[in-house]
Order: structure tokens, then C-alpha cells, then sequence
């Protein structure tokens, strides 16, 4: 199924990555963090959309809370996002200084050591994941991104996110089908192929239960898996103090098999585990989940 055009409004500019970089160097990650608390009130106060689609994520994540609260909430997943957005500028610009710790590090290299083929990394909207892949070069393994080309021209300019990097390639998914062909080669390869796996961007997607509702995830990530024989390892980070990060890779599902019937029921029953598992990652970090989306009434 081709992807649906995106119409989303996109948030961010130059001059403010600009400036929050600048700020980084001036007054240290301490520092850009406490502008962050002004820049995030203007966004509650003017940006009624963003607060509107958030408040469908903390209503259902703090169903005791009243308005007030609410509102709070995605204030504070505001600042939250904001943080990890800092934290990538600062990496981006040379800072060095934020430690990854990575959960489930035997278990993914002996996964890697056991076979030559490469395996999927089912990510989500959560943490810092761009900055968390840095902590795959351990491993020594190419990692291909399937992501959709970056619109923002001044996010996409400034954090570089189209041209890759040491160690990284971009697999760009507005060609759904040579987008599959290219990640079954990288595969076959040895590499490791990251998906987004909690937005559907239009992409074939099936209902599973999530937080009290059901919610449309993408079920690609399982089909390439089950094409290529591999596994699906899930990739979650989390931002846990001011220069520490834990990349969670513990989670290992294995490849959708068996005759169409059965493997569709296993490519079901693996994406409700996904959800599973993602479901107990906003419960542990609540205010690190930035789809900033009604993924219970959208069908994307």
C-alpha cells in the first residue's frame, strides 16, 4: 500500500536550532534546557492543534488527572522533547559527554555472532532515537533508516538527517516497493534495518490494543521479516538523566513463519507484542512518547 501524502504542519526553524545550539556551547546542557521552559509555555498558550493532539496521549496515560493537570502534562512532555531535541544538536555540533547505556547488549551480540544475516530494529517515536543509533557502532554493522524524506528543508539542513553518516545509510520509503527490495538486500547483507513502528503514515497498517483503544500500527517491519528470515529486535531509548541515555534492545520477536494463513496470524500476534512492549515503555516514561498525534480516531 503506498503511503498517504503528509499534510502535517511542521514545527521548527533555523534560527531556533541556531539558537539553542549557540546556547549549548554558551551555558552548557543545563543551560539551553532552562530557555526550553519559556519556549515550550509559548507552544501550550499558541499552538492549540499540538496541545489538542497530545492531550489524547496524557488523557489516556493519566485518566485520573483533571484539566489543569492535563495541561501540565503535556507541558512537561513538551519540555521533555525539547531536551532530547537539545541533546541531538549538541551531539550533532561535537559534544561528546552523554553516556548510552545499553540494555540487552550480550543478548544482540550474540544474536549478530550467531548468523550472517542482518536483522530489523523496530523503533518507536520514544527517547532520542537518532542519537540512541550511535550506540549500534559497537557492533559494527551498517544501519539502513527507512524513513520518509525529511520536509522541514530548515530541521532536515541543519541536523543533516538525508545524508546518513558513518555507519548509516537512508532508505527513503516514497518508493514503497524498491524500498522493500533495497532493505531485503541490506539484509541479506548483514545490516540492520530500522522501522518506525508506531505510525502508520498511510502504510498497511492493522488495529491493535493499545493504552484502553485501539490504534492502526504498521505491520510492514513484520512482512519484511518474515520475507527475509530474520529477526525483529525492538529499539527503545530513554532519556534518564542530564548527560545518560538507556537504549533498550532486550526484546527480541522472531520472524513471522509458516504458510500464509499461520503467518499472517504470527505477523498479528508479533505486532501485539510490539504494542505490548511499547505500552510498558510509556508507562515507565511517560513524557518521552512524542507521536503528538490522536492515533485513535486517525487511520495514520
Amino acid at each position: 500500500m503506498s503511503p498517504k501524502k503528509d499534510v502535517e504542519r511542521k514545527r521548527g526553524n533555523r534560527l531556533g536550532i541556531w539558537f539553542f545550539r549557540v546556547s549549548v556551547r554558551v551555558f552548557g546542557l543545563g543551560g539551553a534546557y532552562g530557555l526550553l521552559y519559556f519556549v515550550c509555555l509559548y507552544y501550550l498558550i499558541i499552538d492549540r492543534a499540538l496541545v489538542d493532539e497530545s492531550l489524547a496521549f496524557v488523557r489516556r496515560r493519566f485518566p485520573g488527572h483533571g484539566s489543569v493537570r492535563l495541561l501540565f502534562d503535556v507541558y512537561l512532555l513538551f519540555v521533555s522533547q525539547g531536551k532530547c531535541l537539545i541533546d541531538r544538536y549538541a551531539v550533532a555540533a561535537g559534544y561528546d559527554d552523554i553516556a548510552i547505556e545499553i540494555k540487552g547488549f550480550d543478548k544482540l551480540r550474540q544474536l549478530l555472532a550467531e548468523q550472517d544475516k542482518g536483522f530489523i530494529l523496530l523503533t518507536a517515536h520514544v527517547g532520542n532515537w537518532q542519537l540512541a543509533m550511535t550506540a549500534l557502532r559497537k557492533f559494527g554493522r551498517t544501519v539502513h533508516l527507512m524513513m520518509r524524506p525529511e520536509d522541514n528543508k530548515a530541521v532536515k539542513n541543519t541536523l543533516n538527517l538525508d545524508s546518513g553518516g558513518e555507519g548509516v545509510r537512508i532508505i527513503f520509503t516514497d518508493d514503497p516497493l524498491g524500498s522493500v527490495i533495497e532493505a531485503m538486500k541490506a539484509l541479506d547483507q548483514g545490516s540492520l534495518v530500522s522501522i518506525m513502528g508506531d505510525r502508520a503514515y498511510g502504510f498497511s497498517a492493522t488495529e491493535v490494543p493499545f493504552l484502553g483503544g485501539d490504534v492502526r500500527f504498521p505491520y510492514g517491519a513484520f512482512s519484511i521479516a518474515a520475507a527475509a528470515r530474520c529477526h525483529v529486535v525492538v529499539f527503545l531509548s530513554a532519556k534518564v538523566g542530564t548527560k545518560k541515555y538507556i537504549v533498550d534492545v532486550s526484546h527480541v520477536i522472531p520472524a513471522p513463519a509458516g504458510g500464509r494463513g499461520t503467518r499472517d496470524a504470527e505477523m498479528r500476534t508479533a505486532l501485539r507484542e510490539f504494542a505490548r512492549i511499547l505500552e510498558e515503555y510509556v508507562m515507565n516514561y511517560p513524557f518521552q512518547w512524542f507521536v503528538f498525534r490522536d492515533i485513535w480516531k486517525s487511520n495514520d
